[in-house]
């Protein structure tokens, strides 16, 4: 995200520098994964590889691509979907079968890239979520992280106010800040500090290669009525964004979060 979202040197709107990166407005770059990746499906280990790779590409996520030769060609199926990428060539897709369970064209693959895209030639792009388990070495993931991308968490003094409805739901002078690449800085206040009802877990789950798993809870105001959804929390944190852990940030249309007495992007 740190290069291919702004104010990356690969995004379509870089900041400000003393530098000019030659070449097309659009970029692409690919970045090897030196870890053990693997994918299931069905309960059998469909992808195991040493060689996955992430490809950067301008407003685009890294996305995970593994050679096409660390899948047993067996579990292959070549379909009739293709698409086509002006910077990369046409594509042409396989589902992936274990058992019972089928990956509808889970893979894509260019079989004859573009010439600025050449290194492209052998791999398969993935869609993560079409198959049932992800590994990063020996950990359970939902996704791989960018080494461009930080996250750094700091203690903060600074007055911060949660508003939902002009309502004041939560007053902290002991939040933490967690500081992402790319993103609007985001506080962290102690559940001691939230004033309003929280109700959850709800059943929303999103998932950060940085952080981990959030879960969601709806937010309770004096009057009864409630913002679904409203804050959210790492009850179990990766250790690099371990001190959120229990904290509870807020975000939403009706949410107002206010530091030092001016609101900041919540």
């Amino acid at each position: 995200m740190s290069l291919t979202q702004s104010p990356g040197p690969l995004s379509g709107s870089p900041g400000p520098g003393n530098y000019a990166i030659d070449g097309p407005r659009h970029r692409l770059m690919l970045t090897p994964l030196p870890r053990r990746v693997r994918g299931d499906l069905g309960g059998r280990t469909v992808i195991d590889t040493d060689r996955a790779a992430l490809v950067h590409e301008t407003g685009l996520r890294p996305q995970l691509y593994v050679p096409l030769d660390a899948i047993d060609p067996a579990l292959l199926q070549r379909t009739e979907h293709t698409t086509h990428c002006p910077f990369k060539g046409d594509a042409s897709y396989r589902s992936i079968r274990a058992g019972e369970r089928v990956a509808e064209n889970a893979l894509w693959v260019y079989d004859d890239p573009l010439p600025a895209a050449s290194w492209l030639h052998g791999l398969a792009g993935v869609y993560l979520e079409r198959l049932d388990r992800w590994r990063d070495e020996e950990e359970d993931v939902l996704g791989f992280p960018d080494p461009y991308h930080r996250v750094d968490v700091r203690r903060t003094a600074r007055h911060v106010q949660v508003r939902a409805r002009g309502e004041v739901v939560a007053d902290s002078r002991a939040a933490l800040l967690l500081s992402e690449t790319a993103l609007p800085n985001r506080y962290y206040l102690p559940r001691a500090d939230v004033t309003a009802t929280l109700q959850g877990p709800t059943g929303r789950t999103t998932f950060c290669p940085y952080k981990g798993e959030a879960s969601y809870a709806t937010l309770v105001l004096g009057d009864g009525s409630e913002l679904a959804d409203a804050a959210w929390c790492y009850e179990a944190p990766y250790p690099e964004s371990a001190a959120v852990a229990g904290h509870v940030s807020f975000w939403g249309d009706d949410v107002e979060v206010i530091v030092d007495g001016a609101a900041v992007a919540s």
